[in-house]
């Protein structure tokens, strides 16, 4: 009798409905931190209950905005199965944003390159770093020497690397310094200017009196 009331006895599950959760849009800014974005993101998922890896990165791509948004489909559409679940698109997108690895950033700062008020030993430190930060899809070495030179301020130095055109981005820098160096010794010619030397006063007449004393 027991058995057949069990057996009788509907069995009834709670089945939990989707909760939409939102997530801020991650345009790939300086102040934005990645890590923040993906617990958002990942909270946001599991409320959807988006099971299927397609949706997850396609939910993931949907959230973003500016230069990230830019950055995903341009690689999509160059490369449609890119992302091939969403683990794939987090390593990417950290690539690409996170500093100090940020390539995106890095060669977009390079190509915009100038030396401005820098002297020229900043200037090709700051182009030595970021060259060296782009890993994963180089810039090729023709376009790091152009775009060193071009980024040169008007003068001797960046007329002679013109004229020789070198190489290599190290070979540019070395010739630039090696210019600077030489202009220095032509200006100075090669003695170090010292300041004039001071003469001591003498007075002839009687000694000044000292209008700070009581009279």
């Amino acid at each position: 009798m027991n058995s057949h009331r069990q057996s009788a006895t509907p069995v009834t599950t709670m089945r939990v409905a989707p909760l939409k959760l939102d997530v801020s849009p991650y345009r790939g800014g300086e102040n934005e931190p990645l890590a923040r974005w993906f617990v958002e993101l990942d909270a946001a998922i599991t409320a959807r209950q988006l099971r299927d890896p397609i949706q997850q990165v396609l939910f993931a791509m949907s959230k973003l905005a500016g230069r990230a948004k830019s950055w995903a489909y341009g690689k999509r559409l160059a490369e449609p199965h890119c992302f091939y679940d969403l683990d794939d698109f987090k390593r990417e997108l950290k690539k690409a944003f996170e500093p100090p690895q940020s390539e995106f950033r890095a060669r977009a700062e390079f190509l915009k390159l100038r030396q401005g008020k820098y002297d020229l030993h900043s200037y090709a430190q700051r182009a030595r770093y970021l060259v060296s930060s782009i890993v994963n899809e180089p810039i090729d070495a023709s376009t790091q020497v152009v775009t060193f030179m071009a980024g040169l301020n008007d003068g001797p130095i960046r007329n002679q690397l013109f004229r020789e055109y070198p190489k290599t981005l190290d070979e540019a820098i070395e010739r630039a310094m090696q210019e600077e160096f030489s202009i220095k010794q032509a200006k100075f010619g090669g003695f170090v200017a010292r300041p004039p030397r001071q003469q001591a006063t003498t007075y002839n007449g009687p000694e000044p009196m000292d209008i700070s004393l009581p009279m």
